[in-house]
């Protein structure tokens, strides 16, 4: 009896550490629906995809990427932030919204050059050189803001940025449909193209995959420029969403992003980052800090909340793992 029902056991395992993260979404969704009637309203669950999830996915999808080649990129907000900053001084100065906008997607795209040329270039670690491209765009930002001076633009924002941040197309929030097309294409690029399969294969194991012929340098140097290239669409869309640029305020994408995507690799059969369990990961956030603020709980009990939160699902997607191999 034991033999004929052990070799289900490890695959109904398998099947409930999938599925711990959908879980908790779905337990948050019905306790804050019960406990705040203000939760359910259309409204604020336009709110939470728009305001709460929106900005922080575009920046994970980025992160999603560094963590398939098994890298990390704490310069998240730094392209964030230098992409907003450029794109406010350039509005502010009177320059045209072309203008602004490629000089804040410029700006972006140099703190991912900056990375390649670190961590592709010269092997220094990810951790250590995103972090060293983070102290140098703080520096930056305080420089160019004599001591972190927020930018305002009350009159004269360019229509297409304001279209960008609280337009509609077909009674969809703008921000959103931009979201789900950088979802897909990412998605694509790491589902169908060499690229992601390249990708993947360095996150498995470096070594055996510059043996086997990929070109690991040109692939990592490709990543991190795409993550700086999302987290300055993703900075572009914060300050058009508010009209004004607040020093290092992009760094709250960091640990979002982090969290989110390791959150989502519990959906994953072979633990790895995926789209979809990112994007999971941010909605959850999204959800969760909603809710909280709508029953009435702390800033500060809100944070831990949600370590607690992350903790128990990764524990338990961890633990259960574990037992899986014991099987």
């Amino acid at each position: 009896m034991s033999a004929t029902a052990s070799p289900s056991a490890p695959g109904r395992l398998a099947r409930a550490v999938r599925v711990v993260l959908p879980v908790v979404m779905l337990a948050l969704v019905v306790v804050f629906a019960l406990a705040s009637p203000t939760f359910r309203t259309p409204g604020n669950l336009v709110h939470i995809l728009v305001n709460d999830v929106t900005l922080a996915a575009i920046a994970a999808l980025g992160m999603t990427l560094v963590v398939c080649t098994g890298g990390i990129d704490l310069s998240v907000g730094t392209a964030a932030d230098l992409a907003a900053m450029v794109c406010a001084i350039t509005v502010s100065a009177g320059g045209g919204v072309a203008l602004a906008v490629a000089g804040g997607v410029g700006a972006a795209l140099c703190v991912g050059l900056l990375n390649a040329i670190l961590i592709a270039g010269l092997g220094i670690a990810p951790f250590l050189a995103t972090l060293g491209v983070l102290f140098i765009g703080e520096s930056v930002q305080q420089l160019a803001t004599n001591g972190g001076a927020p930018i305002y633009i009350v009159s004269d924002f360019p229509p297409l940025l304001d279209r960008l941040a609280h337009g509609t197309v077909l009674s969809v929030p703008a921000p959103l449909l931009l979201l789900c097309a950088a979802a897909a294409l990412t998605r694509l690029l790491l589902a169908r193209t060499a690229y992601g399969r390249r990708a993947r294969a360095i996150g498995v194991g470096p070594a055996v995959a510059r043996y086997s012929g990929v070109p690991v340098r040109r692939v990592l140097s490709v990543t991190y420029i795409l993550s700086s290239l999302l987290c300055g669409i993703a900075g572009l869309l914060l300050l058009a969403t508010v009209r004004s640029y607040v020093p290092m305020s992009g760094n709250a994408f960091l640990l979002d992003a982090i969290g989110a995507v390791f959150l989502g690799t519990t959906i994953s059969h072979d633990a790895r980052p995926n789209i979809g369990g990112t994007l999971l990961g941010v909605l959850l956030f999204g959800v969760l800090r909603n809710g909280l603020l709508l029953v009435g709980w702390n800033f500060y009990w809100q944070q831990v909340a949600i370590g607690l939160l992350v903790l128990l699902v990764l524990a338990a997607s961890f633990g259960a793992r574990r037992a899986q191999q014991e099987q």
